[in-house]
């Protein structure tokens, strides 16, 4: 192909200067059918196939690759054929002797032909979209990888985001509680991919069949679920993009909190300030076409959902209950009765009829014992012989007066002194530590080692009160030598101080 220059040189050479194409033809060595197609267009109209070039070896083997590329459509995208896989194959099993860059570029052809074309949107005010990512997060210096909920107004762009440790029902309800009193309303509608979370069953006619909590959530809240096509994320590709954006401008570098509540904070200020931000193609803020959804947005109900699993059980003999493979305490005068746990994000919390029995930390590990030490206390206090193997007491950590207090009763009570001892760890089932830590110090200062002594010296305390301790009911308390002073004595010292 020749240079616009020589095609410019030429045509100046015919239309001005009067040269025939024969001249022409010979000035610039070019045959003359080039200096035709040069006057007749203005710049090389470049090549043009009539027909696609002819592959003779491929041909054949067309139709076995067109099988491969429809048949990987439904399945995993990073175990999908690449074209040297599909060479590799075709060389095996069919017995190709062409080359691989024909293969290839056939793949390439093919693959650009088949991808999907889509439609732009509108997104009417009041409306929304769901949807759960994941990153990595230092929390309290363990790194891990924490599940957010994405949650987006498409009209205005508005989002809200809350990350959580796991991608669970718990989890999918509060992120809906706190989106939902962050957008001070309820959307009309939310937009979710098909999660197990809300979608138990998709009938054969397409109807989904909503998990038991999901449409309590709906009924709680009344707005409408809305779901995609399985595997069309396209379909709700506002939060999609938004829930890489949330990684990409929100959690680089990695975040370092000491707990998932600083994270939750740090994410809400972040969803805070971008309503300041005008986004390409808009003429206003975030935060001033969010009032237009803010409209549309449905009241809140008096109270939230209450974002937890219920689940019932039975105490075991070990004062304890299972939930999600890990176990938890409950006190031990519940042991073999029936309880109900109730799991939230961060929190278990277990029932038995209508009172409160126990409340634990959640573990999100496998396997777990999640121990509440004063649980067992009224059990070891007949038990003491377990007192040293206790599983709930390892690991708990005491004030330093707690041990020096054990080893100064059993030294001087023996077994009769565990038995103190465990009497004194109870005393934190209605006391502070502190305000027991206290008076164990002031029992040990005092040599009044026994739990009436300990209980009296809380008390005191509590109650701004100077200490009244018997020896008779404290024995051990140091006896001091007191003399009895006779009226005699006391009639010499009269006189003594006469003469002085």
């Amino acid at each position: 192909m020749y240079p616009v220059s020589t095609y410019r040189r030429v045509r100046i050479d015919y239309e001005r200067k009067g040269l025939s194409q024969r001249e022409l033809s010979r000035k610039y060595g070019l045959h003359r059918d080039t200096i035709r197609k040069m006057l007749e267009f203005s710049i090389p109209p470049g090549y043009q196939r009539k027909n696609p070039p002819h592959k003779p070896k491929l041909a054949p083997f067309i139709g076995v690759i067109d099988a491969i590329l429809e048949s990987d459509k439904d399945k995993p995208r990073k175990q999908r054929h690449t074209a040297k896989r599909i060479f590799e194959r075709i060389q095996e099993e069919h017995g190709y002797s062409g080359g691989y860059t024909t293969v290839k570029d056939y793949v390439r052809e093919k693959r650009l032909r088949c991808r999907e074309m889509f439609v732009p949107l509108s997104h009417p005010s009041g409306h929304a979209q769901a949807d759960f990512g994941e990153a990595l997060a230092v929390i309290d210096g363990v790194q891990m990888k924490v599940h957010y909920l994405c949650i987006d107004l498409p009209q205005s762009d508005d989002l809200f985001v809350k990350a959580y440790p796991a991608e669970n029902m718990e989890a999918f309800c509060d992120g809906h509680n706190a989106a939902f009193s962050y957008f001070d309303g309820v959307p009309l509608s939310v937009l979710y991919d098909n999660t197990k979370l809300a979608v138990g069953r998709i009938e054969k006619n397409g109807i989904r069949r909503h998990t038991p909590k999901f449409d309590e959530l709906m009924s709680h809240y009344l707005f409408e679920a809305r779901f995609g096509r399985p595997g069309k994320g396209n379909d709700k590709g506002k939060v999609e993009g938004l829930v890489g954006y949330v990684r990409r401008n929100f959690l680089v570098p990695i975040p370092r909190f000491d707990s998932f509540d600083s994270l939750n904070r740090y994410l809400a200020e972040h969803c805070q300030k971008r309503r300041d931000k005008k986004l390409r193609s808009h003429k206003e803020t975030i935060g001033e076409r969010f009032e237009r959804d803010r409209e549309k947005l449905l009241p809140l109900p008096a109270f939230p959902y209450d974002a937890c699993d219920k689940v019932r059980t039975r105490v075991s003999s070990l004062s304890l209950v299972r939930y999600k493979t890990n176990d938890y305490s409950v006190p031990v005068a519940f042991g073999h009765r029936d309880v109900q746990i109730n799991a939230y994000v961060h929190t278990v919390i277990i029932h038995c009829g209508t009172e409160e029995i126990a409340r634990h930390k959640r573990s999100y590990e496998k396997e777990d014992y999640v121990f509440d030490p004063l649980h067992y206390l009224p059990l070891l206090e007949k038990k003491v012989g377990a007192l040293d193997q206790a599983a709930p007491l390892q690991g708990w950590e005491l004030p330093e007066e707690f041990f020096t207090l054990r080893r100064l009763l059993e030294s001087r009570m023996g077994k009769k002194g565990k038995r103190q001892y465990v009497q004194v760890l109870r005393l934190m089932e209605t006391f502070q530590l502190e305000e027991v830590r206290c008076a164990i110090r002031e029992s040990i200062r005092l040599q009044a080692l026994s739990f009436d002594a300990v209980k009296h010296l809380v008390l005191c305390q509590i109650e701004q009160r100077p200490p009244r301790l018997d020896l008779e009911c404290y024995p051990y308390l140091p006896k001091a030598q007191v003399q009895t002073t006779s009226a005699t004595e006391y009639m010499d010292l009269l006189e003594e101080g006469v003469l002085l």
